[in-house]
């Protein structure tokens, strides 16, 4: 199989499980309008709550997105399609190119949608605000992609799936996606400023303000990337030389 076969059939495969697409956009959207609506009056984080919770669900989506990539390299794994990869001319580095492509296109797709849905609540962005916001969620998904790759390729398909539900649900309540915030000083908030979904849900605030992400939240996204992606990279090599 070659690598733009093999592309081809990822995206194919991942988009034609509309059980999947579906799940993927039901929650953050029922979220969303469940909260929001009540409190579409009201502001947070200096900002308007529909706005502040459209990014927050913007970002939760996306991250179960881009984490539950490592659900299709376990259901792979299990079903012995990593093996017959193996003994093809795919590259290590197509392989892992079209996980995180599904991954992105599928975070794609929720923010677009969770954009759409906040302006049905008023939010009101400049096109270049509307980009900012997306680009630096995008940006900030990039160690979580390598997250759930890694996890694909130490975890079993049944073990996944409450493993990534956990970990997205902690960071995204970390992060304040959910309308409330954990601690706002302290050396827990500095604990919650290193993380990637505290940037991810500041995205909307940060492109309202018409500046970047400050210099700490660039340092935390490639720091978690720098650490993660080579991880991601020795699952897989100890995984496969099992095989």
């Amino acid at each position: 199989m070659n690598g733009a076969s093999y592309v081809r059939y990822e995206l194919l495969r991942n988009f034609r499980n509309i059980r999947f697409v579906v799940a993927s956009l039901a929650y953050p959207l029922v979220v969303f309008f469940a909260v929001a609506v009540p409190n579409r009056r009201g502001t947070f984080d200096g900002i308007t709550f529909p706005l502040y919770f459209m990014t927050g669900m913007a970002a939760v989506g996306a991250m179960i997105a881009v984490v539950s990539a490592g659900a299709r390299v376990a259901a792979d794994r299990a079903a012995g399609w990593t093996r017959q990869l193996r003994i093809t001319p795919l590259s290590t580095g197509t392989y892992f190119s079209a996980k995180v492509l599904c991954g992105y296109l599928m975070a794609l797709l929720v923010i677009g949608v969770m954009c759409l849905s906040g302006t049905t609540l008023g939010v009101r962005l400049s096109a270049g605000q509307w980009l900012t916001t997306a680009g630096l969620l995008l940006v900030g998904l990039v160690p979580l992609v390598a997250l759930g790759i890694g996890l694909g390729h130490l975890l079993t398909s049944d073990s996944l799936m409450p493993a990534v539900g956990g970990i997205t649900v902690v960071l995204a309540i970390l992060g304040g996606a959910y309308g409330f915030q954990v601690a706002t000083s302290g050396p827990m908030f500095a604990v919650i400023r290193a993380l990637p979904s505290y940037w991810l849900v500041q995205a909307g605030k940060t492109a309202l303000g018409g500046t970047g992400w400050p210099a700490q939240a660039w340092l935390v996204i490639a720091a978690w990337t720098v650490v993660l992606v080579p991880l991601a990279v020795l699952a897989y090599r100890r995984d496969t030389s099992r095989i």
